[in-house]
């Protein structure tokens, strides 16, 4: 198996993973709140059904893709918003029919992900991204907001190696979380030292930098996301550098999120 169709295989598995947490639970139920502010349980699958529709126009067409977020956006005051009002109109729908939806189009996204010849280059709404990143960056919002879902209906999902992808996005983004703070981001290399769920040790950057980061990935992953508040995971930092990023990491595309308050999973 290749990287590509590795990665596309673990978000196959991180979706079929959010799907049976939602897939049996009463209708009524995807109306419950999550700690995304003003998105229920059904925002959250609609937001995924509509970002996986939206890569496949990007990975099918792009001039119908470029066309269509030209439209998105002339007609919202930015990203964000364009972005949330395509989650409110999907979680209208009928529980059934959201998620029929959702299913037909991940499986749909995956089959032309693995299509894509080597070395093409994807648009998206941030930087332009390979297959492989297009793959790992859906597998990281699959993972994102299947937390949310799964903090709304409380319950404790067991880590996967899958996290692997999540760290790595939030490890590369580091430059991009601190230009989206409109900050320069200092040309300093951070070693990253997480342990696995297995146990296993992944490790960015030299072995000798004088910034360091060091702790469970699961952590690293909740904070890169910013599912966690930062003083409520065990990460530890070595260096200014270090610990300034981690107040600012975020492995997601367009501004700084609220993320979550102190002690509100405690």
């Amino acid at each position: 198996m290749n990287a590509v169709a590795a990665v596309i295989a673990d978000l196959v598995a991180e979706s079929e993973e959010l799907d049976a947490l939602v897939a049996d639970i009463e209708p009524d139920r995807w109306s419950i709140m999550t700690p995304a502010k003003g998105w229920t349980i059904a925002h959250q699958i609609a937001h995924l059904a509509w970002t996986d529709e939206f890569a496949l126009l990007a990975v099918t067409d792009e001039p119908a893709f470029r066309a269509d977020l030209q439209r998105g956006l002339g007609a919202a005051a930015s990203v964000d918003e364009y972005v949330d009002s395509c989650a409110e109109a999907g979680a209208r729908n009928e529980p059934g029919d959201l998620l029929r939806d959702w299913r037909v189009g991940r499986d749909r996204l995956a089959t032309a992900l693995a299509a894509v010849p080597a070395g093409t280059v994807l648009p998206w709404l941030g930087p332009s991204m390979s297959p492989a990143s297009m793959a790992t960056a859906r597998l990281m919002e699959t993972w994102a907001h299947g937390q949310d879902v799964a903090d709304a209906l409380g319950v404790d999902r067991k880590p996967t190696q899958r996290l692997k992808h999540v760290a790595h996005i939030g490890v590369r983004a580091r430059a991009f979380a601190y230009a989206a703070n409109g900050l320069d981001a200092p040309s300093v290399d951070v070693r990253v030292e997480l342990v696995a769920p297995d146990g296993d040790l992944w490790t960015w950057g030299d072995a000798d930098a004088e910034n360091q980061v060091s702790g469970p990935a699961l952590d690293f992953g909740l904070l890169a996301t910013q599912r966690r508040h930062r003083a409520d995971l065990a990460l530890v930092t070595t260096g200014a550098i270090a610990d300034q990023w981690l107040d600012i990491a975020q492995a997601f595309a367009g501004p700084p999120g609220a993320g979550r308050a102190l002690g509100q999973f405690s």
